[in-house]
């Protein structure tokens, strides 16, 4: 599949669709009437301020075909509809509606200025609404508004992610949707720099305070990327399209040491918006870990091993994310951003490991100390051009961006014999440079049919290229350090996806439906370069994504739907990187160049359903995927200078894993000062396949559960307790303990509202732990991983030029300008 001839394609199909709607011949049918201008202005009565949003509907006396739009940013709006008699409405969230009847309509009609009044017992209900987490059903997406979600304020990515339905982050920051980790995670819709080489890494990085709302797509459309067989994690940064100068700053401190600030700030004008979401933080992670192994090898010096691990971590992060829209006309913009994200670690691990003889006696004590360092840095650059055409929905959207991401590690590992007696031992040094360039090239045609049908046609390239330079020294008996050949590599990895498709959409009464087909081409070139290697592989390969939603509305407040998708997971670049990396004296990994992608095909069903004071929302789902990834555990056979077995990590390809599952998720409010939230996901997971003669198949249950309760105290301070518990899980090899966590958070408004204090307390019982049981036929291996330690939190948020309530009134709206269709 050539880059050309997709783009001459695409245009091609997108100039003749434009034409024909441009110059539709007046014999096709389509009775001609002449259509005339409503005009005026919509403003809040007290203090005259212009309401954007506002709704304006347009009926008609007799007929059933209504007209409507929107007022602008300056409370303008204009409704074309031919000649007649209407009754004309305005419906602004928490203000009480106004209808002007039968008024006629045979010129154009200036209205003029209409005046809405707040509702008080409309307000109330919003501001309920707004304060929670809330939700919406799309075609293809569930959409989580992350409100006033008091635990995750001052956090992380990651906390949000983790406070989300459906999604759960385990103890090493590794997301999971519906328990299946091969997830894909967007910024915005697109990849982004601020994820950057290593997603768990960088989520942990980014600030809480940026994200308007996170977006949930266990059956994704043809619109989007492929890959990711679990489904996409679309995370939505805050940009406020107000008039003037607005923003919202925060201020964080913590225990252990964590401060930091983040700023979103939002300037508009009639033709131009900035924006800009900055954040800084400067934080220490103290984690621990352990590590029990016995080896039944009759070969091993030592049978038993016991490891104790201390870490302290420390991260120091930079995120600056920069833009400007300039509207040309109203239909037509250009948005210009840039982001810059600064990352500097440094990581501290104290490993203590008694080594045991075969009757059990203590033989051996060593210490290794590791100190790492690393300086990362990410330059991104975006560039969008939005035309929409005069018919409402029709539009062509064009995208351009550029990754220059790169991070350096510097690593010295000293090692000292405590017992039998005190020794001295070899260091080492370990250098790692990682440079990734990308670039991504996307184009979206959208073109309504009438008033409910709507085609799709989209192109994308997107080309990634990283090399990695890992160079492993070893200290000689006088001192110096030498390079290990047998470590040392160069790894280069590049990758170009090449995709077109196509969706159609249609809505016939209570029934919509969003059809479509994605095609990729993929082509990888992998070299690797190392003592008695230089080798070059290439995979190359083209595969057909079908997609199916379906949604039936009984009532607005009531839906069902079902959805097919084809997934894949493609193998990243460490996955198939075949040079050993040494994580631990006893512990490598070692990565796959055979390795195939993997395909999977999933349904799932929904139901939604939204009474006065809860709302429910179910689905069971079902998906089979082939030559899944596994990673395997292998004793190499080596052992260390101690006589301890070298236990080696590689991914492999297996046969098949079949997943299905149920879930639910609740929000009720029984009193307007208590609000409780209620998640529950189970699933089987079911795989079939050997590897070497060995049986590597598996078949467990496990499920998570989430519940949330936020209650109003006196004095008007909001308490907020969050529980989760994830089930035990396994493979072939090893199994996972069920994991506990709590959070809890106390907030209060001040400064007349404006500004807000939230103590937040993560993990209060220090029990976010990943305990597991590792058995193969050489080892048994019983650890224990804490990544961080409980924390507390003090932060205060300040807006400016921000009217709280009618902030939580386009929250509580929730809008997303996906539309009917939207993907």
């Amino acid at each position: 599949m050539k880059l050309p001839l997709i783009f001459i394609l695409f245009f091609f199909i997108t100039a003749h669709l434009s034409s024909q709607e441009r110059k539709r011949p007046p014999g096709d049918g389509r009775q001609q009437r002449e259509m005339f201008e409503i005009v005026g202005q919509v403003y809040e009565k007290n203090e005259k301020i212009p309401l954007e949003f506002t709704t304006v509907i347009v009926k008609p006396l007799r007929g059933p075909k209504i007209f409507g739009g929107m007022t602008d940013d300056k409370g303008n709006f204009l409704v074309e509809a031919p000649k007649g008699r209407y009754n004309i409405s305005f419906e602004f969230l928490s203000f009480k509606t106004i209808t002007l009847e039968n008024i006629e309509l045979n010129k154009n009609l200036d209205l003029g200025e209409i005046f809405l009044e707040e509702d008080s017992e409309a307000l109330e209900e919003v501001e309920v609404i707004a304060e929670k987490s809330t939700m919406e059903v799309r075609l293809d997406k569930k959409i989580y508004n992350v409100g006033k979600d008091m635990t995750v304020k001052g956090g992380t990515a990651s906390d949000v992610l983790d406070n989300v339905p459906s999604v759960t982050v385990d103890a090493e920051g590794v997301v999971s949707l519906r328990g299946n980790e091969n997830v894909r995670i967007l910024i915005d819709g697109k990849p982004s720099g601020l994820i950057g080489l290593n997603d768990t890494e960088a989520l942990r990085q980014f600030p809480a305070d940026a994200i308007a709302k996170v977006e949930v797509i266990t059956s994704p459309s043809a619109r989007y990327d492929a890959e990711g067989t679990a489904g996409i994690l679309n995370i939505i940064l805050r940009r406020d399209k107000a008039t003037g100068f607005n923003g919202v700053g925060t201020l964080n401190l913590g225990e252990p040491k964590y401060y930091g600030g983040s700023a979103s700030l939002n300037y508009r004008l009639e033709k131009v918006n900035f924006f800009t979401n900055i954040g800084y933080s400067d934080r220490e992670a103290p984690g621990n870990a352990s590590y029990e192994t016995n080896y039944f090898s009759p070969n091993a010096t030592y049978p038993y091993t016991d490891q104790k691990i201390d870490y302290n971590r420390s991260r120091k992060n930079l995120n600056a994310n920069i833009g400007l829209e300039y509207y040309f006309t109203k239909n037509t913009s250009l948005t210009g951003s840039f982001l810059y994200r600064d990352s500097k670690r440094a990581n501290s691990s104290e490993n203590f490991t008694d080594a045991y003889n075969d009757v059990n006696a203590l033989a051996n004590t060593t210490f290794r100390n590791e100190n790492q360092e690393s300086d990362g840095n990410v330059f991104q650059y975006d560039l969008n051009f939005l035309h929409k055409f005069k018919n409402e929905g029709h539009q062509i959207d064009l995208d351009l961006q550029y990754q220059d991401n790169s991070q350096t590690e510097n690593s010295l590992i000293t090692n000292q014999e405590l017992y039998p007696e005190q020794l001295d031992l070899p260091s080492q040094t370990i250098f790692s440079d990682e440079v990734q360039k990308r670039f991504l090239l996307q184009s979206d045609y959208v073109l309504p049919i009438g008033e409910n049908q709507q085609v799709e046609l989209g192109v994308r390239i997107n080309a990634e290229d990283r090399d990695t330079d890992y160079r492993f020294y070893d200290e000689d008996e006088n001192g110096d350090f030498i390079v290990n050949d047998s470590l040392t590599n160069f790894f280069e990895y590049e990758e170009m996806i090449s995709a077109i498709y196509g969706q159609y959409g249609n809505k016939f009464g209570k029934f919509s439906a969003l059809v479509g087909l994605r095609v990729e081409g993929t082509d990888i070139d992998i070299r690797s370069t190392g003592k008695n290697i230089d080798s070059v592989n290439t995979k190359n390969y083209v595969n057909f994504f079908p997609t199916v939603n379906l949604v039936y509305e009984f009532t607005e407040s009531e839906n069902l739907t079902l959805g097919y998708n084809s997934r894949i997971r493609r193998p990243r670049s460490w996955f198939i990187n075949p040079f050993p990396s040494q994580s631990s004296q006893t512990t490598i990994f070692q990565g796959n160049p055979d390795l195939d992608p993997s395909i999977s095909h999933g349904v799932d069903l929904g139901y939604f359903k939204r009474w006065q004071k809860v709302t429910f929302n179910t689905s069971v789902y079902y998906s089979r995927a082939t030559d899944v990834f596994q990673f395997i555990s292998q004793d190499t056979g080596e052992t260390t200078e101690d006589g301890i077995p070298i236990i080696r990590r590689t991914p492999i390809n297996l046969s098949t894993e079949d997943r299905y599952g149920t879930e639910f998720s609740a929000n009720y409010t029984p009193k307007k000062n208590w609000r409780f939230n209620l998640s529950f996901n189970f699933y089987n997971s079911t795989l079939d396949g050997e590897y070497d003669g060995v049986d590597f198949g598996s078949n467990f249950n496990s499920w998570f559960t989430r519940a949330s309760s936020k209650i109003t105290l006196p004095a008007e301070i909001d308490w907020q307790t969050t529980l989760m518990y994830r089930g035990p899980r396994q493979n072939a090899q090893t199994k996972t303990d069920g994991m506990f966590m709590a959070n809890m958070a106390f907030s209060k408004d001040i400064l007349k509202g404006n500004g807000t204090l939230v103590f937040n307390v993560d993990d209060m019982f220090n029990s976010r732990k990943r305990v597991s049981n590792t058995l193969t036929d050489s080892f048994e291996q019983k650890s224990e991983f804490q990544w961080r330690q409980r924390q507390f939190r003090l932060s205060f948020t300040y807006r400016f030029n921000q009217k709280k309530q009618r902030q939580r009134q386009r929250n509580g709206m929730g809008g997303d300008e996906g539309g009917e269709f939207g993907g």
